[in-house]
């Protein structure tokens, strides 16, 4: 996002592929390596080149369409339950279980021992359910933010309720984590629904607060680890080819996306070129990406 136009102007933020050559500070990873990376920018191409310093080892038992979609979700699901406090014995409550985010976030906290209650819509909740949630919530019959407070965190990834109804099912102590990514509006986005839980943060005793994710080789490992123990595992709604990127954004846009989505790249049938125009940093090998996640607003956002 940016004031005047976009903060990032090359589509694609996350790729998985190959290492095709790195640079003389590259110690970690090197050609024909397999890897994964939150790349924010330029994903949606055939060669990019991406700092060591945020690229990790692809899962091994996952395919490259799979393994595309986990960078970003996965990593702002670890690092938003790790901004709300949560551990073993909370009660947790994701609002928007069923996109890229919640779907993550659903499997991370069961591997952790949290007593997880999935919200999402109707046609949602056989997938929620499958994920392994203790109980889920169609918000379409039911008000989630009725009844006794019961939740120790409340992970805000849908556009469902505001703050200050979700406190109401806060316990006393309770954390109220809102995704800045999430939408909320034409002019201001998602800073008017932060802007107004901050508010209610004043006059309540429950904590709420904003986290952006950040790229990092640490957490991807993480990751690496829970999906290769079998303990999470990436949801795609459909892949499409590089040339059905603008379908696929204008799927992602409906906001009722199961999961993510990926676009395949198809592999170079060449070498690059020494000739090729490329600036490349010491420590950032170029990768050849055979698949990309698409990113943006990929929370269960619609009715």
């Amino acid at each position: 996002m940016g004031l005047r136009e976009p903060k990032f102007r090359l589509p694609g933020s996350d790729i998985a592929g190959i290492v095709e050559s790195a640079g003389p500070q590259t110690t970690r990873f090197g050609h024909g390596d397999e890897v994964i990376a939150y790349v924010q920018s330029g994903g949606f191409s055939e060669l990019t080149a991406v700092p060591e310093a945020i690229l990790g080892r692809k899962p091994s038992n996952l395919t490259f369409e799979e393994a595309a979609t986990v960078p970003l979700a996965g990593t702002a699901a670890l690092q938003g339950l790790r901004f709300g406090g949560v551990r073993a014995g909370h009660r947790l409550l994701i609002v928007g279980a069923s996109g890229g985010l919640g779907t993550f976030a659903i499997q991370i906290a069961k591997a952790w021992g949290v007593h997880v209650t999935g919200v999402c819509s109707t046609q949602n909740v056989d997938l929620v359910r499958s994920l392994g949630v203790d109980e889920v919530i169609d918000y379409k019959r039911e008000d989630f933010t009725a009844g006794a407070p019961r939740f120790d965190v409340v992970f805000q990834l849908g556009r469902t309720a505001s703050a200050s109804r979700i406190r109401r099912v806060l316990k006393r102590d309770g954390v109220l984590v809102l995704n800045s990514g999430d939408g909320g509006g034409r002019w201001f986005g998602p800073f008017g629904r932060i802007i107004g839980a901050k508010f209610v943060d004043v006059i309540a005793s429950q904590k709420i607060g904003t986290f952006e994710a950040k790229a990092n080789a640490e957490d991807l490992e993480i990751l690496r680890t829970l999906i290769e123990a079998g303990q999470v595992r990436p949801v795609i709604d459909r892949t499409y080819a590089l040339s059905e990127t603008p379908e696929a954004i204008r799927r992602v846009e409906t906001g009722h996306v199961q999961g993510k989505l990926a676009i395949s790249v198809q592999p170079l049938t060449h070498q690059p070129s020494d000739e090729k125009s490329v600036s490349l940093p010491d420590g950032a090998p170029p990768v050849e990406p055979r698949s990309r996640m698409l990113a943006p607003n990929d929370e269960e956002s619609g009715p």
